[in-house]
């Protein structure tokens, strides 16, 4: 896969990631805007017992390596196809947060699962259809989940995006716990290796609690993207439970390289609790 570097970044070749240099500026960065959507997250949840809007909430918690190691350094023209309930990704690209509470406020039941993916997945390959006959460097990021990687719907869009080389990233955020196989198990890497030759894109598996793991791979495969050299699926394999928080964990990669600290805790959610309680009115 192609690599770049940059002021902020030096990506290392494909395979092998723990190389790759990452600014202390973009670590904090990373890790202020986990805790704001870790805050949003909270907050919906909160409205959501309170009876405050109608239809499902998807609570993504426990998400926020996963999806904010992706989609934090995506510019204004990109376009992302969340999964339904999803909060943060619009946000962590500069959505404003009435618009992202807008949603909840506004929003019904609705169609079913399998027409709102429908209309996702139209989104997204036609976006990345269009980002390539423009020849523009702007890419696609479709978010996938446990639910819908089993559907034929993305299957298909998966072999088009394979076959016409576009501009996509599949991000799958699947529980580790449901996933078939395990991080390092030789079947399901075999597996992964089969789908790669299937589809003929890169199939990366990386830890989805690690922030840092996240942003490495993502970076390398938006590159890849914008380079015109094809599509790229992550899977982000996510544990939810309370042991393995996203949050918690990048707090101690910020100890070891001597960057935290808990007024930088606290600084970074200063002020947004004012922010939320204007965008939800409370």
């Amino acid at each position: 896969m192609t690599t770049t570097t940059t002021e902020q970044n030096a990506t290392a070749p494909a395979g092998n990631h723990r190389f790759s240099l990452i600014s202390n500026e973009k670590l904090l960065q990373l890790y202020t805007s986990m805790v704001k959507c870790r805050m949003i997250q909270k907050r919906a949840q909160t409205l959501f017992e309170q009876g405050k809007f109608n239809g499902n909430f998807g609570a993504g918690v426990g998400l926020e390596a996963a999806t904010v190691g992706v989609s934090i350094d995506l510019g204004p023209e990109d376009t992302i196809a969340p999964l339904h309930g999803d909060l943060i990704s619009g946000f962590v690209t500069g959505e404003p947060l009435s618009k992202v509470f807008g949603r909840l406020f506004v929003q019904t039941a609705g169609p079913e699962l399998a027409s709102r993916l429908g209309d996702q997945i139209h989104r997204a390959t036609g976006a990345a259809l269009a980002n390539k006959k423009k020849n523009n460097g702007r890419i696609t990021v479709a978010f996938l989940g446990d639910r819908t990687t089993s559907l034929g719907l993305w299957h298909e869009a998966i072999k088009i995006a394979g076959a016409q080389q576009l501009p996509i990233l599949f991000v799958c955020q699947s529980n580790q716990e449901t996933a078939p196989g395990r991080l390092g198990d030789q079947a399901y890497a075999e597996e992964i290796a089969l789908q790669e030759e299937a589809c003929g894109f890169p199939w990366i598996t990386v830890d989805g609690n690690d922030a840092v793991a996240v942003y490495r791979v993502a970076t390398e495969a938006i590159v890849h993207a914008r380079k015109g050299n094809g599509p790229t699926l992550m899977e982000c394999r996510v544990d939810r439970s309370e042991a393995h928080d996203p949050i918690l964990k990048m707090e101690s990669y910020l100890i070891r390289k001597g960057l935290f600290s808990e007024e930088l805790k606290r600084e970074a959610a200063a002020g947004f609790t004012s922010e939320l309680a204007a965008a939800t009115n409370s």
